[in-house]
């Protein structure tokens, strides 16, 4: 058998095993959404959940999930971008930076119920934060930082080394030349970064059930007091996301429509992390285009 025969079945193998995980993905989606489209609806969008009548909706799980979303990032965007930068432009390779590097690589692969537990004990009881949004947000900026600073690292050190030698060379200190010249030229990789821990963050449930509780007491939209329990800006109260709604109602059994509200639920989930997939991968070109003048 020749090199060029060799190659065509390699090929037509890669092939295959890649229309296999792409029909695997398309499949699961359709079917989530086939089963849970039918369900949503503005009303159901908008409404407060209800545990033991039929009816009720994700108006505040989904409210929780984004302000949670926001929250994590506001907290673990600057650190990573911080560590990021550093480990890339400034660290010098010994034996302490590759003790970073295989640290960020552990906490990585660290289970999320394993990061929950530690936010019940830590955040939740020692610190006394309770179960509320606060609490789940530190607890995911432990789950997501270290995968958002390899990402960012990578994204620096993908930038070629001329850029900065041309930095440099028109005057520009290190520093002007991380933030002026690698930077927008790294800013879609960092954004790919920042989609991949967003989605993850968003679809959480194991480290949130530990942190930031499982149920959504009724918000107040007419009260701005951040230290409220019924304000909505609040970060002290009790936050029942979206993905741990969807596990409650398929381990309690107390709602009659269960099975309804889960599958709009999950489609609603899967919906929202589809768009800001695309979303932001749109706003990244755009991004890169302005700042680089490409």
């Amino acid at each position: 058998m020749n090199a060029k025969r060799v190659d065509k079945i390699a090929t037509g193998i890669l092939y295959a095993i890649s229309g296999i995980i792409v029909l695997i993905l398309a499949a699961m989606l359709l079917y989530i959404l086939f089963r849970g489209l039918p369900h949503v609806s503005w009303k159901f969008l908008t409404s407060p959940s209800k545990a033991y009548q039929a009816g009720g909706g994700i108006g505040i799980q989904l409210f929780n999930s984004l302000y949670l979303l926001l929250i994590t990032l506001i907290i673990s965007f600057p650190l990573s971008l911080g560590a990021g930068i550093y480990l890339s432009e400034y660290a010098k390779k010994n034996w302490l930076t590759d003790l970073i590097r295989t640290a960020i690589e552990i906490l990585s692969s660290l289970p999320s119920v394993v990061v929950g537990l530690f936010g019940f004990l830590v955040f939740v009881i020692q610190f006394q934060y309770g179960f509320s949004i606060l609490s789940g947000a530190l607890a995911l900026t432990l789950f997501n930082l270290p995968l958002l600073t390899r990402n960012i690292e990578e994204s620096l050190r993908a930038v070629h080394f001329t850029q900065r030698e041309a930095g440099l060379a028109l005057g520009l200190s290190r520093w002007e030349t991380v933030i002026h010249v690698v930077l927008p030229e790294a800013s879609p990789g960092i954004l790919t970064g920042l989609i991949l821990s967003s989605g993850r963050i968003f679809g959480e449930a194991a480290a949130l059930i530990y942190t930031a509780g499982q149920s959504a007491p009724a918000l107040d939209f007419t009260n701005w007091n951040p230290l409220s329990v019924s304000s909505p800006i609040s970060i002290f109260r009790q936050a029942e996301t979206l993905a741990v709604h969807i596990w409650k109602i398929n381990s309690e059994g107390t709602m009659p429509d269960g099975a309804a509200v889960s599958a709009g639920a999950s489609a609603v989930l899967i919906i929202a992390v589809l768009l800001f997939n695309f979303g932001a991968r749109a706003l990244g070109k755009r991004l890169h285009k302005k700042m680089t003048s490409a």
